[in-house]
C-alpha cells in the first residue's frame, strides 16, 4: 500500500481518536493540516503521557503487574526499604501497603516518618489519614487532618479535602460533613465527590436530594466524551446504580 495511502488512513484514525475520547476538536484541524507535525505533536502531548503518566495509564499498568506478579511493587518497595531507611523508601512501602489494604502497616509506616523535619509534613499526614480511613479510625482521621490544616494551611488537595467530609460523614458531623461535601461540589475534578455526597444524603434519609445528585452526575456523563466515560468508569457505575429515575 502507498505511503500515502497510510497516512491518510492514520490521520483518519487520529481523528476519530480525538473525537471519541473528547478532546478539542482544535487537534482535528492541526492533524488535517500539518498531517506529519501535526500527528506526532497529538501523540507526544496527548496520548503518550496518558498512557504514561496519567491516573488511568499508572492504574492500567499496576493492574498488569498485579496480574503477571502482584507483589512486585511491594517486595520492591521493601526492598528498597531494607538498604536505605529514608522518608523516601518509608513513604513509598506505605503506599504500596495502602494499595494492598495492609492498613496497619502502612499507618505503623507513616507514624514512624513523623518525626524531625518531617513531623508535619502534609503529604505524610494524609498518608496517615487514609491508613486510618481504612481501619475505620474516623475519629483519628478527623484529628489526623485538623492538625495538617493546622500547621499547613496552603495545603490544598480535592482527595484529601474529601476523605476528611467522608470522615465526619461516618462520625455523625451531618451539618460539618454536608458543609464540606457542598465545598467540594464547586471544584473536585470527576464525580467521586458528588458521588459520596448522595450516599450520604441517602444515608440521611433524604432520598430525594441523593437522586439529584446521582442525576447530575449521569446528565453530565451524558454531555462528556469517550474519555470521561473511561476516566470515571467506576463512579459512573456506581451512581447509575443508586439513581431509580
Amino acid at each position: 500500500m502507498p505511503i500515502f495511502a497510510l497516512s491518510i488512513i492514520f490521520q483518519v484514525a487520529l481523528v476519530v481518536h480525538i473525537v471519541k475520547t473528547g478532546r478539542s476538536t482544535t487537534w482535528i484541524w492541526i492533524v488535517v493540516m500539518l498531517p506529519f507535525a501535526g500527528s506526532v505533536a497529538y501523540l507526544l502531548v496527548e496520548v503518550l503521557p496518558e498512557l504514561a503518566g496519567s491516573r488511568t495509564g499508572r492504574n492500567a499498568q499496576r493492574k498488569m503487574q498485579s496480574i503477571v506478579n502482584p507483589d512486585k511493587a511491594v517486595k520492591q518497595a521493601a526492598f528498597n526499604y531494607s538498604i536505605t531507611d529514608s522518608v523516601e523508601t518509608s513513604m513509598r512501602l506505605a503506599e504500596e501497603w495502602l494499595a494492598k489494604g495492609m492498613f496497619g502497616e502502612a499507618k505503623a509506616m507513616y507514624e514512624k516518618s513523623l518525626k524531625g523535619i518531617h513531623q508535619t509534613d502534609p503529604h505524610i499526614m494524609y498518608g496517615l489519614a487514609r491508613s486510618e480511613f481504612g481501619l475505620k479510625n474516623f475519629g483519628a482521621v478527623r484529628s489526623v487532618m485538623d492538625d495538617l490544616i493546622r500547621h499547613n494551611p496552603d495545603f490544598k488537595n480535592a482527595e484529601a479535602h474529601l476523605l476528611y467530609a467522608r470522615a465526619l460523614a461516618e462520625l455523625n458531623e451531618t451539618s460539618a460533613a454536608q458543609h464540606e461535601f457542598e465545598a467540594l461540589e464547586a471544584y473536585f475534578p470527576g464525580p467521586e465527590a458528588s458521588y459520596w455526597f448522595g450516599m450520604f444524603l441517602k444515608a440521611q434519609g433524604r432520598e430525594r436530594d441523593s437522586q439529584e445528585q446521582f442525576k447530575k452526575i449521569l446528565e453530565k456523563a451524558k454531555v462528556s466524551g469517550r474519555h470521561y466515560h473511561s476516566y470515571h468508569k467506576k463512579w459512573l457505575k456506581l451512581a447509575k446504580q443508586e439513581y431509580t429515575g
